[in-house]
C-alpha cells in the first residue's frame, strides 16, 4: 500500500516516534491510523520492558506550587544519561508531568502510558522514581529546585491568616526556608522525629567523652552536648544558613511578627537526584 508523507507526518505528530517507524506501522496497518498508533504503543511497551533493568539515575527533580499556594507537588523523573537529561524533549516532558501531577493522586500509575511512549521516542529507560504532594488546609506550600534539578525541597507552612500566603514577605520567607533545607539537610523537623536508637548511640558516645569528669558537672555537659546534637539535625533548632546565630524557630517568630501572623512549619521533604 502506498503510504503518503502527510500520513507519516500525522502519525509522527501524534506519537513522537521516528518517521521510519511511523511509516512501517502504517504499512503494517494498511494505512489505518488508529491501528498504527496501537502498534507503536505496543512496541513502546516492548521497548520499556527490554530497558527496564537499566540503571536510571540521571534525570531531574521538578516541583510546582499552585497559584493560591495551597498545593505543591514534586516529582523525580530519571533517565540513563546526562545527555538525555539536558535534552529539551526530556526537560519539557518532565515539566508537563509536573503540571499534570497537580491533579492526580498516583502519578506513577497515571503516567505509565506517557512514560512508555517517551521511552520509545528517546530510546532510554525513563522512570518516575518518586512523587510527593502537599495540600495545605490552613497555610501554604513553598518549593525550591537546586542546580537544575539535582536537589528538590517542598515545605508546608501553617498560617492563621489566609491572606498572608500572598504577601511578598511570606514568599521570601518560604524560599529562604526551602533554601535552608536544601543546604543544611536536616534529618527531622524536631526532636520527636529523631530515631530513639540514634539518640541513645549519641548519649553513649557523650558519656565516654566525659569519663573522669567531676560528677557534679557531668549532667550539665551531657545536656549541652545533646542540645548541640539536636541543633545540628533538627530543622527547627538549626541555625539559619544566612544568619547562623538565629535558629529557624526564632526566624519564624521574627518574620511572623513582621507579617502580623503566626508562621509554623508543618512538614517538609528534601530529595537528592538518584537517592534511595
Amino acid at each position: 500500500m502506498n503510504i503518503t508523507a502527510s500520513q507519516v507526518k500525522e502519525l509522527r505528530d501524534a506519537t513522537n516516534v521516528s518517521m521510519m517507524d511511523c511509516k512501517r506501522a502504517l504499512q503494517e496497518s494498511e494505512g489505518d491510523m488508529e491501528k498504527a498508533v496501537k502498534l507503536l504503543r505496543e512496541r513502546g511497551m516492548a521497548v520499556a520492558a527490554k530497558k527496564a533493568d537499566r540503571v536510571a539515575k540521571n534525570g531531574k527533580i521538578s516541583a510546582k506550587v499552585s497559584d493560591d499556594g495551597k498545593t505543591g507537588v514534586m516529582i523525580e523523573v530519571n533517565c540513563e544519561t546526562d545527555f538525555v537529561t539536558r535534552n529539551a524533549i526530556f526537560q519539557n516532558f518532565v515539566a508537563k508531568l509536573t503540571d499534570k501531577a497537580m491533579d492526580v493522586e498516583n502519578p506513577a500509575e497515571a503516567f505509565k502510558a506517557e512514560i512508555t511512549a517517551k521511552i520509545a521516542e528517546i530510546g532510554e529507560n525513563i522512570l518516575l522514581r518518586k512523587s510527593e504532594k502537599f495540600v495545605a488546609e490552613n497555610g501554604a506550600v513553598a518549593s525550591y529546585i537546586h542546580m537544575g534539578g539535582t536537589c528538590g525541597v517542598l515545605v508546608e507552612f501553617g498560617l492563621e491568616k489566609a491572606e498572608t500566603a500572598a504577601t511578598e514577605g511570606f514568599k521570601e520567607l518560604g524560599l529562604d526556608i526551602c533554601l535552608h533545607v536544601a543546604a543544611a539537610n536536616p534529618k527531622a523537623l524536631d526532636r520527636s522525629g529523631i530515631p530513639a536508637n540514634l539518640v541513645e548511640n549519641e548519649k553513649a558516645l557523650f558519656a565516654k567523652q566525659v569519663e573522669g569528669k567531676p560528677e557534679h558537672i557531668i549532667e550539665g555537659i551531657l545536656k549541652g552536648k545533646l542540645n548541640k546534637f539536636y541543633s545540628q539535625i533538627c530543622l527547627l533548632e538549626q541555625g539559619f544558613v544566612k544568619e547562623d546565630k538565629i535558629s529557624i524557630t526564632k526566624l519564624l517568630e521574627s518574620k511572623g511578627k513582621e507579617l502580623g501572623d503566626t508562621v509554623t512549619i508543618k512538614r517538609y521533604t528534601r530529595w537528592m537526584l538518584g537517592e534511595e
